[in-house]
């Protein structure tokens, strides 16, 4: 299966952020929004991400202060992207390989999309549930 087909039917736009924001606005986002990271963008193009672990790293680094940095100065970058044509698996594989928890999806230049490592894992195990089932129902009937 393609990301493509994962993300198909999602609706709403991709939470984002730009570069230039405080740390502690896009903190409160990333609260306010329940979600574990966001892409952040410069001068349209998308430049980063910006995620929980990157508000730890720099907190264990810098304290408080770095609550006054801009996003530009915490963020990962650059971005490890996915396309919608991917194989779900084969991005399920990036992800742990760069042991990162987000992908933004994108087709051309544009972010279509954001998917979790949760998002994947999800897909595999429904995958392998209903291979199970598959494998019960055949064996039963034999």
């Amino acid at each position: 299966m393609t990301i493509a087909r994962l993300i198909e039917g999602r609706s709403g736009e991709v939470v984002s952020c730009d570069a230039a924001m405080r740390v502690g606005d896009a903190v409160r986002l990333l609260a306010e929004k329940r979600i574990g990271a966001m892409p952040v963008y410069s001068g349209g193009q998308l430049a980063g991400i910006f995620s929980e672990r990157d508000v730890v790293y720099q907190l264990a680094a810098h304290g408080p202060a770095m609550l006054d940095k801009s996003v530009s100065e915490v963020m990962t970058s650059p971005p490890i992207t996915v396309e919608p044509a991917a194989d779900v698996l084969d991005a399920l594989g990036l992800m742990t390989r760069r042991r990162i928890r987000h992908l933004p999806v994108v087709d051309g230049a544009a972010v279509v999309s954001f998917v979790s490592i949760g998002d994947l894992v999800k897909y595999r195990i429904e995958r392998i549930e209903s291979e199970a089932e598959a494998m019960r129902s055949y064996i039963q009937s034999a």
